[in-house]
């Protein structure tokens, strides 16, 4: 027997025009999106603010003299996100499992959690981390920082910590009741189904949702600047107030951009292959 398949003529010429097709629509997106963009920026230097706007927002000398003082403030953006983050994750889903429970002596706790879910969704998230900040060290609690730095973090873990609770729960009430049966036909207590059949799958399902939410939290880290933390953002307020010139402002976008992007980027993946998954199953 000699070798493999070999495609046909008609087979060939298949590829050769889906290739061609390809180049040809490349080639096209390409040249329309250098055209669009080519064109905007024209239409932005030929503006007649062009000038002014240029010197006072994106000055080179500005953006050089301010560089050193937002990233050092830009870590404390970075600290603050990585501390509250698994902070936000803990309290959400004990929120999220007290919300689910149907035992009477939890009932305390369940009013508890929808009254936490409703009044700090409610909320503006600067209001919170402004009252937080400024009106908890006024009470003078023992052997609790009064730092606005840390009560401004509370702040924010109480605010995606409401958010992310209710992410939680649409995973949890997204499981199929099934599955609490057939543990329980297992032998398996309430508790033991939550925590080793139901949970873990809502985790799963609802990862690119709080990757989300995540991705929001490390931009509203910026926030701790209306409590006169010495951020990212507050130092170039604090830069532009002295020197008349908003270029910092431009340069802490640039870093909070650096930062998020790539996490959305790795939202979209995630959620593309959860997709994928999820059609690989259903077929």
């Amino acid at each position: 027997m000699t070798g493999g398949w070999v495609p046909s003529e008609r087979e060939l010429e298949r590829r050769a025009a889906r290739r061609r097709q390809r180049v040809r629509s490349v080639a096209i997106a390409t040249t329309v999106t250098l055209i669009v963009f080519v064109g905007l920026g024209v239409v932005l230097v030929s503006s007649p603010g062009w000038p002014r706007v240029h010197r006072l927002f994106f000055n080179g000398f500005h953006a050089r003299e301010s560089f050193d003082g937002i990233l050092k403030g830009f870590w404390i953006n970075v600290k603050l996100f990585l501390i509250c983050e698994p902070v936000i994750l803990a309290l959400a889903l004990a929120v999220a499992l007290s919300r689910g429970t149907r035992s009477a002596w939890m009932v305390p706790v369940r009013i508890i959690a929808v009254i936490y879910t409703d009044l700090f969704r409610g909320v503006p998230t600067i209001l919170l981390v402004v009252l937080f900040a400024f009106g908890m060290p006024a009470l003078q609690l023992q052997g609790i920082p009064d730092s606005p730095l840390f009560w401004a973090g509370v702040a924010l873990v109480l605010s995606y910590g409401a958010y992310v609770a209710e992410v939680f729960r649409a995973g949890i009430d997204s499981i199929h009741p099934s599955q609490i049966s057939s543990a329980s036909a297992l032998g398996l207590s309430r508790g033991q189904a939550m925590r080793y059949v139901v949970v873990p799958q809502a985790v799963r399902r609802v990862i690119p949702p709080l990757l989300n939410d995540f991705v929001s939290l490390q931009k509203d880290t910026a926030l701790v600047s209306a409590a006169g933390v010495f951020d990212a953002l507050f130092t170039a307020k604090d830069y532009g107030a002295y020197n008349f010139n908003y270029t910092p402002l431009v340069v802490v976008a640039g870093f909070f951009v650096v930062m998020t992007v790539p996490l959305a980027r790795g939202t979209d993946w995630l959620q593309r292959r959860w997709m994928e998954r999820e059609r690989a199953g259903a077929l």
